[in-house]
């Protein structure tokens, strides 16, 4: 009786590693680099977030930030180290006045309180020790 379940759960685990096998090559062929990769919002704080093109996007190169919220530019810098950290900020925007104004604000907040990131295929995950405030999708 005991063989028999060990040798049930071993089917069983090898059917679950084989059935990942296709979520991770998926992940790994859609994953982008998280420098010279253009991110666009798609959820704030919990919330789907419904951007227009060109609007609420975040660039990280060379340690340099920049992007847009609504409608004004956002620049500065960012530090990544070990185990995924992540420091963004000091940000500086331009300073139009714009709909949406209250969600670029909160957008900036959620960049500027990044302790770390993680990604999941064609996502990058903003976190602010360990809780979620950010997700973006890679641009193609």
């Amino acid at each position: 009786m005991k063989i028999l379940f060990r040798i049930a759960a071993l089917a069983a685990t090898v059917a679950l590693t084989a059935g990942c096998c296709n979520c991770r090559s998926y992940q790994k062929k859609t994953r982008r680099p998280l420098e010279g990769t253009e991110w666009q919002l798609i959820q704030l704080d919990g919330r789907s977030v419904k951007a227009a093109p060109e609007t609420f996007v975040l660039k990280l190169e060379n340690g340099s930030v920049s992007g847009a919220g609504a409608c004004n530019r956002l620049m500065g810098s960012y530090t990544t180290g070990e185990r995924r950290a992540l420091k963004i900020g000091p940000l500086a925007t331009t300073k139009m006045a714009c709909p949406n104004l209250d969600q670029e604000q909160q957008f900036l907040r959620a960049i500027e309180a990044t302790t770390h990131y993680d990604m999941d295929g064609p996502m990058l995950l903003l976190l602010s020790n360990g809780e979620l405030h950010a997700v973006f999708q890679a641009l193609p």
